[in-house]
């Protein structure tokens, strides 16, 4: 084998490999990634050693020809993600490793919960982000369209226990950089103290390298069939709750759209009228209408909206919602509205 470190996943019935140093693997079982490997059973042991202590350790194989290094993923409440693991002569240090990050979607109450380091490999500062209390929003690369993508948004909206992907994003980060970044997530329910249980999505990220630019995801050739407007902000948004779900291009300046995350309306309340009569015009196709929506100052400044209906997965279908400023006639025949 060569001497990469191998990052396993263990949230499954078996310790997987996801990554192969900064290559990303489809959640191959060790067994499977090691099976001609003279020192697989001594691997084994070490992740399940590992797993057991919390905590990384170093070990000799039977021959005393190899040692085997872990370092522990721990989520900050506790859960073991994985096992970053190298193997090698005992006369010979580990290569520099790319540190992986845990992360954690509470699907049941819709909080996200990040480390540094999976902000740090997600593009995001983590010195300005905080870790816990964030919207699934927040965690989704914005603007950025990838492969697989539309499988974690149809996750997110209609989430089942047993769920698992691994896949490789291109991200760009908070200093305008184009970066990667490995991802393997699983759904199971937990358990809660008070014996409630809830659905997570437990997952790792990694640094990874840049696979074929060219690759678009469906989901991206669907929606960005034509270029961004200036002006005009769009973002996927959950049909059956209106949750806002990811960006397409920057989040809008001009109202609130983390909002309903704090539960407060985003929609001013006497516009409820224009709202049904815009639901029901959906129910046909696209809708359209100026809608007042909170602004960070608490106050309320009128959006025009536009809502399209796009299909994610197969049966799974997402609204795309296009924001911009009401032009003055817009907003003088909403204001006759009233």
């Amino acid at each position: 084998m060569i001497h990469d470190w191998l990052l396993v996943e263990t949230l499954g019935s078996e310790p997987t490999v996801v990554a192969q140093d900064r290559r990303t693997v489809d959640m191959v079982p060790v067994s499977e990634f090691l099976r001609r490997h003279p020192h697989l059973m001594a691997v084994q042991t070490a992740i399940g050693e590992t797993v057991r202590a919390g905590q990384g350790l170093s070990s000799i194989t039977p021959k005393n020809d190899r040692v085997i290094r872990t370092e522990v993923v721990q989520m900050s409440d506790g859960a073991i993600h994985g096992v970053h693991l190298w193997i090698g002569p005992p006369d010979m240090e580990p290569p520099e490793r790319p540190i992986p990050g845990p992360l954690k979607w509470d699907l049941t109450e819709g909080v996200a919960t990040d480390t540094p380091e999976s902000l740090r490999n997600s593009g995001r500062d983590p010195d300005n982000e905080a870790t816990s209390g964030r919207a699934f929003i927040e965690d989704l690369p914005m603007r950025d369209l990838n492969p697989g993508e539309a499988q974690v948004l149809s996750m997110m909206m209609k989430p089942v226990a047993g769920m698992s992907f691994c896949t490789t994003w291109e991200v760009t980060d908070y200093t305008g950089r184009q970066v990667a970044v490995g991802w393997a997530a699983r759904t199971r329910m937990e358990e809660e103290e008070d014996g409630s249980e809830r659905l997570i999505c437990r997952a790792i990220n990694w640094p990874c390298e840049r696979e074929d630019s060219s690759r678009q995801s469906d989901l991206g050739t669907r929606i960005l069939s034509g270029l961004a407007q200036p002006g005009v902000h769009r973002v996927l948004v959950d049909l059956g709750n209106w949750k806002l779900l990811k960006w397409l291009d920057e989040p809008a300046p001009f109202f609130d759209w983390r909002a309903r995350e704090s539960g407060l309306d985003m929609v001013h309340p006497d516009d409820s009228a224009q709202m049904a009569k815009m639901t029901i015009e959906f129910a046909e196709g696209a809708t359209s209408g100026v809608l007042r929506l909170r602004t960070a100052d608490g106050g309320w400044r009128p959006v025009h909206t536009t809502i399209y209906r796009v299909e994610l997965d197969e049966n799974t279908y997402a609204g795309l919602v296009a924001l911009r400023l009401p032009t003055a006639e817009e907003e003088a025949v909403a204001a006759r509205r009233d």
